[in-house]
């Protein structure tokens, strides 16, 4: 009865989607990531020069609308390479590749900052069912398990040895305007931040929040934590 009434009220969406992509995809390319980006910077010495950002950077959007083309979603993005690829026998599948895009990010003076970058693909699915008359996934619903799937995403990668040190989750509200390099702003806070937590760990003057990304604790208040999901407050944005 519990999970039916769950069923019925779409809340464990976003808890479902969090896991496939974890088991699915994370769980297999993460631990392989550094060992691609030393390969890299073996074959291109000059390339990656930051050894704080050799990580996966999962873009998180909450209103779930993913671009397939970075560069076209920012011009301030430019994609460099592919790094080696991985293939595994997956499913059924013989020689299932998975691969990851290199690109380079400039701030304000044109300095590009190299990281690997990609959206969180099962925001997709979100963003999908809130178009889809039969799922009857409102605006507000969507909102909220887009904050659902990046809390609970953040809680599996948070418990998972072999992923440690591997990724950075990048949650943000779009602006409210449009501006055309709001992405790579995003994207360089994060990538100053690593450097900067390198060497500041200590440091209590260090700014914890970026202008429009959401941290783990705001979002901690939002999101029930009793063993069924409640409705998610969504009028603090």
């Amino acid at each position: 009865e519990v999970s039916e009434i769950t069923e019925r009220s779409r809340r464990n969406v976003a808890h479902g989607l969090a896991w496939s992509y974890y088991v699915g995809y994370l769980k297999i390319v993460l631990p392989r990531i550094k060992k691609s980006l030393e390969e890299f910077s073996r074959a291109n010495p000059s390339r990656l020069l930051r050894r704080q950002t050799w990580k996966l950077h999962i873009l998180i959007p909450l209103n779930c609308d993913i671009s397939d083309d970075l560069e076209k979603a920012d011009s301030n993005i430019q994609y460099l390479t592919d790094l080696t690829e991985t293939t595994l026998t997956r499913g059924g599948t013989k020689n299932r590749v998975y691969k990851h895009s290199l690109y380079a990010i400039r701030d304000e003076d044109g300095e590009p900052w190299q990281c690997v970058l990609e959206f969180a693909t099962p925001l997709q699915s979100l963003y999908a069912m809130s178009q889809d008359t039969c799922a009857a996934f409102s605006r507000e619903e969507r909102l909220e398990q887009a904050k659902l799937f990046y809390r609970t995403l953040e809680e599996i990668l948070q418990g998972s040895k072999e992923c440690r040190g591997t990724y950075r989750l990048i949650a943000y509200q779009a602006a409210a305007e449009a501006e055309p390099h709001f992405l790579t702003r995003e994207i360089l806070w994060h990538l100053r931040q690593q450097c900067q937590e390198e060497y500041a760990l200590g440091d209590a003057t260090l700014d914890a929040n970026p202008p429009s990304s959401l941290g783990t604790t705001e979002l901690n208040l939002q999101i029930s934590q009793e063993e069924l999901p409640l409705p998610l407050r969504s009028d603090c944005f």
